[in-house]
Formats: C-alpha cells, sequence, structure tokens
C-alpha cells in the first residue's frame, strides 16, 4: 500500500541463532506491514564464505529458510512481507532454497526478491589495480598485499536501495546479502512511504528507528543494565514500531509477552555502537543521535520523535575479512579450599607445558573466571581466598594449527598434573582465526543487483 501514512514493522530476529517464538507471535497477531530480521555480525560473513568456498550452494544464513518458509503462509494472510539479510555470502541461493521449501509445503507463487552487490570478493584484484587505497581505517595501515593471500571476502555494508527495488517489484519476501542492518528498515519505510533520499531528516528518523530496533529483544528489555528487573525475558516479545510519516515513531511490543519498553530500554539501544553520537553514517543517510526526543506514552509505548540528519554519504563501508592464524583454548574450574591459589598454580604449570613443550604464540592470555573474566586489569584481586571455585581460561593466538594444538594437549596434561577435584570438561579444538580489516569504498564503485525468484 505505497502512501500509507503509518507503516507497522516488527524485528523478527538481532542475529543469527536468535529465537523463532516472538517472530512467530508477531506474524500471527501484531498485524504487521513489515517483519525485518538481522542474521548477520561482523564476523559472520568471513564464516559464510568459508561454506561457500566449500560448497557452492551454500554461504547463506541457516536459519533464513526455515525461518522464511515457515513464516511466509501466514505472512502472505496477513498482508507482512518478510525482509531479511540472511542471504549473507549466497543470497542467491538463500533464494532458490526458500522457494524450493515452499514449493515442497505447496505454497506457490510466493515472489522472493533477492539483493546483491555487497560482494567484491571477485572484483578486488581489479580495484587494487584501478588504485583503489583500501586504507585499514582502524589501523592506517595501507598495503593490503600483506594480507591479499588470505583474504576470505570482501563485503559493503550496502544501504536499502535494493530492498527498494524489491519491495517496487512486489516481493513477499526479500532477502539481501551484506547490508547495513537499519536498512533492514530504512527500505521498507522509504519504499512504503514513497519517499527516496532527498529528504535527510526522514531517512535520519528511519535510521534511529531502524537502529533502535534491529537488535529485537535488545529494547525490549534484552542487553539491558536493569536485566535483572525485567519480567519474563524468557518470553520476551520482539519490538513493534509505528512509523508515521512525519518521521516519529513509536516503539512497542506485544500485549502479554516479557521483556519492557520503556524510555530507558530504548536509550540504551539508540546509544549502542554509534561512534560519534552527532554522526552516526550508515549507507542511506547520516543521523545525529543526539537530537531524537524520547516520550513514554504509557505502559510499554515509547514514542522517538525529531530526530534530524544530512544526506548520504559518499563513501561506503568495506569489511574484508581474512585468515589470521589459529586460536588454542582450555577452560578449567578449580574447587575450595584454596581455589585461587590452585588456579595460579594451574597458570604456572601451563607456562612450564607450554616452554618444554617449544609453543610458538603470537599471544598468551589467562583469566580467572570469578575474578576478572570481564574486567581484566581493572578488576581487583580478592583479599582472600575462599571462594567456593574459581576458573581459569587460557588463550593462546599461533600462527599453525599444530601450535594451536598443544595448547589443547597441555590442558589435558593437567588432568594429572593438576589438583584432584579440578573439572575441565571436553577439551577445546583448534579453531582458526580471522582477522578483519576496515576500509571505505567510493559510492560510485559499488552498484546493487536485485531478481525475483518465485516458489
Amino acid at each position: 500500500m505505497k502512501g500509507s501514512t503509518t507503516i507497522r514493522l516488527g524485528c523478527g530476529g538481532g542475529f543469527w541463532g536468535d529465537a523463532y517464538d516472538p517472530a512467530a507471535e508477531l506474524v500471527a497477531s501484531a498485524n504487521l506491514d513489515f517483519l525485518c530480521f538481522d542474521f548477520l555480525a561482523e564476523l559472520t560473513m568471513a564464516i559464510l564464505h568459508r561454506q561457500k568456498s566449500r560448497a557452492p550452494e551454500l554461504g547463506y544464513v541457516s536459519d533464513v529458510v526455515p525461518f522464511m518458509s515457515n513464516l511466509a503462509t501466514q505472512a502472505r494472510e496477513q498482508g507482512t512481507c518478510l525482509v531479511s539479510n540472511g542471504g549473507g555470502a549466497n543470497p542467491a541461493a538463500a533464494g532458490r532454497a526458500i522457494a524450493d521449501a515452499l514449493a515442497q509445503r505447496g505454497l506457490r507463487g510466493t515472489r522472493i526478491g533477492v539483493v546483491s552487490g555487497d560482494d567484491l570478493m571477485d572484483r578486488l584484484d581489479e580495484l587494487i589495480a584501478d588504485g583503489v587505497p583500501f586504507v585499514n581505517s582502524a589501523t592506517g595501515a595501507a598495503d593490503l598485499s600483506t594480507i591479499r593471500s588470505r583474504i576470505l571476502c570482501a563485503n559493503v555494508y550496502a544501504g536499502s536501495e535494493g530492498i527498494i527495488d524489491a519491495l517496487a517489484a512486489d516481493a513477499d519476501i526479500v532477502v539481501t546479502g551484506r547490508v547495513a542492518d537499519s536498512a533492514l528498515f530504512v527500505g521498507p519505510i522509504l519504499q512504503r512511504l514513497g519517499k527516496g533520499y532527498d529528504d535527510p531528516d526522514l531517512v535520519a528518523a528511519a535510521i534511529v528507528a531502524g537502529h533502535i530496533a534491529e537488535c529485537a529483544a535488545g529494547c525490549t528489555g534484552g542487553m539491558s543494565s536493569r536485566f535483572d528487573e525485567m519480567p519474563h525475558m524468557g518470553r520476551a516479545g520482539f519490538p513493534i514500531i509505528e512509523f508515521a510519516a512525519d518521521g516519529s515513531a513509536i516503539f512497542t511490543k506485544l500485549a502479554g509477552t516479557g521483556g519492557r519498553v520503556d524510555q530507558f530500554t530504548v536509550k540504551e539501544h539508540l546509544v549502542y555502537e554509534i561512534g560519534d553520537p552527532r554522526r552516526y553514517a550508515v549507507p542511506d543517510g547520516v543521523a545525529d543521535m543526539t537530537s531524537p526526543r524520547v516520550a513514554e506514552l504509557g505502559a510499554d509505548r515509547v514514542k522517538v520523535s525529531g530526530s534530524r540528519g544530512t544526506g548520504r554519504p559518499s563513501q561506503y563501508k568495506l569489511l574484508i575479512g581474512y585468515s589470521d592464524g589459529w586460536i588454542g583454548e582450555g577452560l578449567m574450574m578449580f574447587p575450595w579450599p584454596r581455589a585461587l591459589d590452585r588456579a595460579r598454580k594451574a597458570e604456572t604449570t601451563l607456562r612450564e607445558r607450554f616452554e618444554r613443550m617449544g609453543l610458538v604464540a603470537d599471544a598468551i592470555e589467562f583469566s580467572y573466571i570469578g575474578v576478572n573474566t570481564l574486567h581484566g586489569p581493572a578488576a581487583p584481586w580478592p583479599q582472600d581466598d575462599n571462594s567456593n571455585e574459581i576458573g581459569l581460561r587460557v588463550a593462546v593466538r599461533t600462527r599453525t594449527r599444530d601450535e594451536a594444538e598443544k595448547v589443547r594437549r597441555a590442558c589435558s596434561h593437567l588432568w594429572i598434573m593438576g589438583p584432584g577435584g579440578t573439572s575441565f570438561g571436553a577439551p577445546f579444538k583448534p579453531r582458526p582465526a580471522i582477522s578483519l580489516w576496515p576500509t571505505l569504498i567510493d559510492r560510485e564503485l559499488v552498484s546493487h543487483h536485485m531478481e525475483i525468484i518465485e516458489s
């Protein structure tokens, strides 16, 4: 219904592995125009690219097929469009898999908009040859050739243009590759309002709304400093946005669900991961996160209005993931009495084992669960050693799998070399380490593509 003045959007998931039941509740009872799913995190794309390299039909978030296919029938009946970035490194394969799953259920004629163009892996050498600098925006390093042979993925954080195209083509489901999290909401809002990017304040309002809701339970009591005060978080409702044409938005959730929506749950997520609050830049625009006004309208209803912004940035964020060695880990729990002394002795013993085994490591990190695992050196040490139990975790960065394997073996040596009563659990297998090279690329060097697949 292009041209509507109020749009109802929900967030159906904030990460790969998020709960399905709150999304199903929203489709069944929230009378939504759009249900948006943010399945991707920074390292997820490298994992998905690795899957795709092993099997060309993979590379998408595995949850996207059951989520979309299970919800599709009721969503179509309710007039709710499902929008997700679960296509990951292979949105075309995700679209085909969803179409096949729907066809097996007998749900023919569902239109799936597949949005791509974010993946620059195949163009990387061409862009390097053309002189694109790819300066690391975190470290200032400029020589990408030092990691070129180990690069696993190179994906732009794309904007909402492809989603708008898919919705304009009457897609029932939209599945994208890497788009900015907020784009999953900005696209539906702009398309339904019949607006472009020439109203920076409206775009900023859509960015703010998407940013607040994109982590699902993150604005209904999850991730809150007041988590222990939140009711029934095991039955938390996911957020609903009532977005008005004037750019104001009301955040709420279904009645009877767990969690809470109040000014503080909204504010906590408003300032989440924004860097410079006056210039929160995403591909669709730049939002001034100091401009919104937040007001409670009643129980579980919060209004956000007055957002301001500027136009779209001239460059996209490009995240390059590369293989960066291995990690060997160990975890052991020591009981009372003298649990902390035993854990310290275990660290000394492990360092002795590492030396005798000739471990070659880039970094070795010990932390004590119950003392300093979360706060590191800022945590004070206990004045006495009277804890019921203390855990010791060791993590070692190495260049090879064989070196990381030494860490696993050294930890298992404490089964007998260590104190009685210690609990070890199953030894951790060495795992590959992936590092990120964040950079920028000019907007005109990137283009999106959209195609429709029917079930």
